[in-house]
């Protein structure tokens, strides 16, 4: 009988925020497949967590996915966990969950384990419409960055992207051109030490990340136009 994966939110940042439903599942898994096993480690040390991990990130080889999926046919209970926030969002989850539904089929049980996302957590706070929402990422590094800021420009409802700490300036000087005066919430480090939200145009944020800080991992929120 195939086996079960389970598909486990993990913390932002704060570790409060885990579920006991997420660890109790980590604890019981027998492997956990971590996008960064040494990120993982910390959070399974916390709640002394003691269970194999295996790396499973964007660059894994289709061998990597072929042992997965052989796990799963004898049986075994695994667990997918991203560095923070919830697998398959914006991250290669959902490309290993696609190649198991098409190679081993619908026997395998695919269970999510929710709990914190970061494109979620800052539409939250944003104070933008959120009925309707686009959530495109990360902005492409190179090639296809004008076809991805001419959609945001283009889009009249609220926006969602990602950004790290080596682009957002660049990002939010581009959204300054395209949006003008659009209104939108940047939020830095969400659940973290150093939690920031940052409100106003984008030449307005990028005013205030020069007397603050531009490190750390970014939600972008642009309200509709």
């Amino acid at each position: 009988m195939p086996g079960r994966l389970y598909i486990v939110a993990t913390p932002l940042g704060n570790l409060q925020d885990v579920s006991e439903r997420a660890k109790t599942t980590l604890a019981r898994a027998e492997k956990i497949l971590c996008e960064d096993t040494r990120v993982t480690a910390h959070l399974l040390h916390a709640f002394d967590i003691h269970v194999p991990m295996v790396s499973y990130h964007q660059h894994s080889s289709m061998l990597r996915e072929k042992e997965i999926v052989d796990w799963l046919r004898d049986g075994q209970t695994l667990a997918l966990v991203t560095d923070a926030g919830t697998p398959g969002i914006s991250d290669p989850g959902g490309k290993l969950i696609h190649t198991i539904l098409q190679v081993v089929g619908s026997d395998v049980e695919i269970i999510p384990i929710p709990g914190p996302c970061a494109a979620i957590t800052a539409l939250s706070v944003s104070g933008f419409p959120t009925d309707h929402f686009l959530f495109l990422g990360f902005p492409p590094q190179k090639n296809g960055r004008k076809k991805y800021f001419e959609q945001i420009r283009v889009h009249s409802e609220t926006v969602v992207c990602y950004e790290s700490t080596h682009r957002v300036v660049k990002t939010l000087e581009q959204l300054k051109e395209i949006l003008g005066d659009r209104s939108i919430m940047v939020a830095r480090e969400l659940t973290k030490m150093y939690e920031t939200l940052y409100r106003g145009t984008a030449a307005h944020i990028l005013e205030q990340l020069k007397h603050t800080s531009n490190k750390g991992e970014f939600v972008i929120v642009i309200g509709p136009s």
